[in-house]
């Protein structure tokens, strides 16, 4: 019988704060059906093929307010076309700022593209500044952000990761001026390997300009095996994160790798239905004592077609190119589908 009180107990207690909470829930469908045409630099050239797929990106959640001091967030994706989780945090605004603990998008994270193919890559991997979305603990003062985040220990080459000691921290402060906005970030990471210590850090800029429904945005960084912050993938494919910028350890050295990326776009809101917009982005690494460095960049033009709230069609055209030999050049064009409820 004391079980059973206890159990409805909890019951009850779980559904009053429920009941007390605010939960907003929202939800994405997105499908791509593009067709690409990928070629080997100096190799074999491809075929046209068709794809239509439910984006990875597609999702659900909820905002919850439980007080003016405490709020939440979750949200699902669909990576795979399995659930997975995209967003959970919770955030205590305590007078003076805000702290945040569970997975958010990290502060270096310029989202101002829409590109759409390769499910919204959004030029992430070519000249965006793309950390994604990691655990964290995050304090936040206005416009200021300060993360501690679990360190990214990709490196190519043989050697072992040893030793991690130090947390990786990011910071970002962001400036709205009216029609203008302005981004500064940078972070910071050390771990060791079996071939030495792997120092990484990261600076980025980014600016949004924004008149009478003509609009400019870009971002630029540079940083040694920024990869370890910050998306990066050279080889020309699209859809791609997290594939370079990273340090070469093997034997008893390390071998750091330079990298800058930058992109920039334009366009204009015709009217509340059509909007159009093209892009381009860039971005290389080069290692220490290399006597070549890779290079990537990507073009496209769009518009988004809006028939309702909630509900547009985004027809694109773009191109992807590796560069080097070997690397791939990706033509595709085709539609995004998306019904936001």
């Amino acid at each position: 019988m004391k079980k059973i009180i206890v159990a409805l107990a909890a019951v009850a207690l779980m559904a009053g704060s429920a009941y007390a909470a605010d939960w907003n829930f929202y939800g994405s469908a997105r499908v791509q059906t593009f067709w690409s045409d990928v070629d080997v630099i100096d190799g074999a050239d491809g075929d046209v093929q068709y794809s239509e797929t439910l984006h990875s990106n597609a999702r659900i959640g909820a905002n919850v307010k439980v007080s003016d001091e405490l709020t939440g967030r979750f949200e699902y994706g669909a990576s795979g076309g399995n659930a997975n989780i995209r967003l959970l945090y919770g955030e205590w605004n305590f007078g003076a700022g805000k702290l945040l603990v569970g997975q958010d998008y990290a502060p270096l994270n310029y989202l101002y593209s829409n590109q759409v193919g390769g499910e919204d890559f959004n030029l992430l991997s070519v000249g965006g500044v793309y950390a994604g979305r990691q655990a964290q603990v995050c304090v936040k003062f206005g416009g200021f952000k300060l993360a501690v985040l679990n360190p990214r220990t990709q490196t190519t080459g043989t050697a072992t990761v040893d030793q991690v000691v130090i947390p990786a921290i990011q910071a970002a402060y962001a400036l709205n001026l009216d029609m203008l906005g302005l981004e500064f970030g940078g972070g910071y990471s050390s771990f060791d390997t079996s071939a030495g210590d792997v120092d990484s850090y990261v600076l980025t800029m980014g600016a949004k300009l924004d008149i009478a429904g003509f609009f400019m945005k870009g971002d630029v960084y540079y940083g040694e095996n920024a990869g370890n912050f910050i998306s990066m993938d050279l080889d020309g494919s699209i859809g791609q994160y997290n594939q370079a910028g990273f340090a070469d350890a093997s034997g008893t050295e390390v071998l750091d790798n330079e990298c800058i990326g930058f992109m920039v776009l334009a366009g204009f809101k015709i009217n509340d239905m059509v909007t159009i917009e093209a892009g381009y982005g860039f971005a290389q690494a080069e290692l220490d004592n290399a006597n070549s460095n890779d290079q990537v960049a990507s073009y496209y033009i769009n518009t988004t077609i809006t028939f309702a709230p909630g509900v547009f069609i985004v027809p694109e055209v773009g191109y992807v190119d590796g560069q080097e030999a070997g690397d791939l050049e990706t033509l595709y064009y085709g539609l995004k589908w998306q019904i936001n409820f």
